[in-house]
């Protein structure tokens, strides 16, 4: 039987077929640890111990999904976000590090005030507002997503962090009334703004296997989902409120000149930690 060292070196080799080494290395390291369910030291710390064969061939198993380029954590059915262990599958997007920037953002802004009612339009796998309810004072959550296989996979996670969420299967584009006008404190969104063009430029991991309902929009009509909250944010914010996006790194200055229009102010387009302009915050302006 092979040791836990030999293991991680020959998954790391194996998937460097299709992956730069820095990324096999992580990858073969995420995997050792899902399986054997040891923590980083604990594996280094051990590494010369045997691998049982019932384990050697999960790994086997996990490592020739791997190599048909399904990501990683679909093959693990799991997706780290904001200190969060979150079940993802295909019929979700895999929260990306940009996302829980920002949550973070939100988090910092908010962390002192109370009773927040908060929306998240879009949901996927529920990652930001089972993080804002888990971390922030909030009176009341929603999450909103047109797919109801979003939605049972947004419950699952919600049910085990014990996060209090309403879930709301609706159409952003169809009237809402689930929600009375101008009470909300914060509306956030990640909607689809991948443009279709763009679609040769992205993995076949991703390409092949995420929700193309959760990443596209036509290149003609970019903003859709961001014109469209934003006057849902018209709608449901009290005057003084706010809205957040994450957006396309193309359009920061064209999100912003759409929020000013429709009335909001303080518009920031904000940049990742990679220099990227990827996120905006606003304010619903005061009547």
């Amino acid at each position: 039987m092979a040791t836990i060292q030999d293991t991680i070196r020959s998954i790391k080799e194996t998937l460097q077929q299709l992956y730069p080494a820095p990324e096999a290395g992580a990858m073969a390291q995420q995997v050792a640890e899902h399986v054997l369910q040891k923590s980083r030291l604990e594996l280094s710390l051990e590494r010369q111990q045997e691998v049982e064969e019932q384990k050697a061939e999960m790994i086997r198993i996990i490592v020739e999904r791997l190599l048909q380029q399904e990501p990683l954590q679909y093959v693990l059915g799991v997706a780290h976000f904001y200190d969060l262990e979150l079940q993802v599958d295909p019929r979700v997007l895999i929260p990306r590090p940009e996302t829980e920037e920002l949550v973070h953002l939100i988090l910092q802004k908010h962390k002192a005030q109370q009773h927040l009612k908060i929306l998240d339009v879009g949901t996927g796998s529920g990652c930001i507002p089972i993080a804002l309810a888990t971390n922030l004072q909030a009176a009341q959550v929603y999450g909103l997503d047109v797919s109801a296989d979003a939605l049972a996979v947004a419950r699952a996670n919600a049910d085990k962090y014990k996060a209090d969420i309403t879930w709301l299967h609706h159409d952003v584009f169809e009237p809402m009334a689930a929600i009375p006008p101008h009470t909300l404190d914060i509306l956030i969104s990640n909607p689809p703004y991948v443009l279709e063009s763009e679609k040769e430029l992205m993995r076949a991991n991703v390409l092949d296997h995420e929700p193309h309902l959760a990443l596209f929009v036509p290149d003609t009509d970019a903003l859709k989902y961001y014109s469209r909250i934003a006057t849902l944010g018209q709608e449901l914010l009290k005057p003084g409120s706010s809205l957040y996006f994450e957006i396309n790194e193309r359009y920061g200055n064209a999100t912003k000149e759409m929020l000013q229009q429709a009335g909001y102010r303080q518009v920031q387009v904000l940049q990742d930690l990679f220099g990227k302009e990827r996120m905006v915050e606003a304010m619903l302006g005061q009547k």
